[in-house]
């Protein structure tokens, strides 16, 4: 048994999501419940991994075993039903670093990235930073759940479209998508020789009753198309340790990409982010299973409270990542008015849903990777800045 419940301070660490709150929200004091890491500890074999390779003391420079890779081949098999060569991969410092290559391999200056709103935000900057096109197809919330508007996907590609970034499962919305939706969506780029770029990096994340296809996966025709992005990082909370890959099937396609990491001079390793990456993996798995339990009774909680605690907040059903999409709208406050009563009356951080585009606004993205004496306080601080705007509001009348 893991305890998920040990409350770790990690306040006098260098961690991004406690020490940036006051730069970022200056405000003293917050909840952080925004960065999308875990306030839990590593699976204990990762750990024991990297106090061994310490101790050993000296760092150069990495070459990783023919393990790394048969690891990961075997996890991916295993997990996603998905046999992938070892040629296939490159290692990459991040799936960021994996989504600036796509966009200055598959488009040109002046050409055009397809993007899916709401969404992580960096989809937006590696295409906008490299002096490319962003084409937003919004998703669509039908029915409390976010789909892929294929007709607008259809009539907004023309002869500069080149790529598509895919996020699969969706950050911030949790969707896990169906194998339809994904057959309808790679005809359409098959069609018109869009590069799909999928980043699938919280695909083991996945809650009861879904299940994660690798879009690569679903015949040759489309992993011929497709650069899959993988790490372990969110599902290991390893991300500080920089270490994912690209798995491209396409030799051509692959080869591209490798020039562009030789120019780009981001084709060496670290010595800690491959064997944490190779642990996870390999000894990673009996955390992993207790880890999606403990999430998704957190994930029940949140709706639980929100039905019974504060009805004019409603969450949009996760399906996969430890992701939380806030709906603040039957509020009918702007978007700026709820996140100063977040931050400055609720003293809780939360993602901005302007962040992740347009649609965003009177959302906010909750990180429920936390434990449940941390999530219960979150909770509680939303609930007492929603109060005060509801108040507010009848003091205005």
């Amino acid at each position: 048994m893991f305890n998920f419940d040990e409350v770790i301070d990690r306040s006098q660490t260098d961690s991004t999501k406690w020490r940036k709150l006051r730069d970022q929200y200056n405000e003293p004091d917050l909840l952080p419940m925004w960065v999308a890491d875990m306030d839990f500890k590593v699976a204990e074999p990762i750990s024991n991994a990297l106090e061994k390779r310490a101790n050993h003391g000296i760092f150069g420079y990495v070459y990783p075993h023919e393990s790394f890779y048969l690891t990961f081949i075997d996890w991916v098999q295993k997990r996603h039903g998905w046999k992938i060569e070892k040629d296939w991969i490159l290692v990459l410092p991040g799936v960021i670093s994996g989504l600036n290559l796509s966009a200055r391999v598959l488009a040109k200056e002046g050409e055009n990235m397809i993007l899916q709103s709401p969404v992580y935000p960096p989809f937006y900057r590696v295409i906008q930073n490299n002096h490319r096109n962003v084409i937003d197809n919004p998703l669509v919330l039908n029915d409390g759940k976010y789909e892929i508007d294929f007709d607008d996907l259809e009539n907004k590609i023309d002869s500069k479209t080149k790529a598509l970034l895919f996020c699969s499962p969706h950050n911030p919305v949790g969707r896990v998508w169906k194998k339809d939706e994904l057959i309808k969506l790679s005809r359409i780029c098959l069609q018109h020789q869009i590069i799909m770029v999928s980043d699938e990096i919280h695909s083991d994340l996945i809650y009861p009753d879904n299940t994660h296809i690798p879009l690569a996966s679903l015949s040759h025709e489309i992993a011929q198309q497709t650069v899959t992005l993988m790490a372990p990082s969110k599902t290991f909370n390893i991300a500080g340790l920089a270490t994912s890959v690209a798995i491209i099937p396409d030799a051509e396609l692959r080869k591209k990409y490798q020039q562009e990491m030789v120019e780009m001079a981001i084709s060496s390793h670290s010595t800690f982010g491959t064997l944490a990456f190779e642990t996870a993996y390999s000894q990673g798995e009996e955390w992993l299973e207790e880890l999606l339990c403990y999430l998704n009774k957190n994930k029940k909680r949140v709706a639980e409270f929100l039905e019974e605690e504060l009805r004019d907040v409603h969450v949009i059903d996760a399906e996969g990542t430890y992701l939380l999409w806030l709906d603040f709208r039957k509020l009918e406050k702007s978007h700026d008015q709820i996140r100063q009563s977040l931050i400055h009356h609720g003293k809780v951080a939360l993602n901005s849903g302007l962040d992740f585009g347009q649609q965003g606004a009177c959302f906010f993205r909750m990180n429920i990777a936390c434990p449940r004496s941390t999530l219960e306080e979150g909770l509680s601080r939303i609930k007492k800045a929603v109060l005060y705007l509801k108040e507010k509001k009848k003091d205005e009348k």
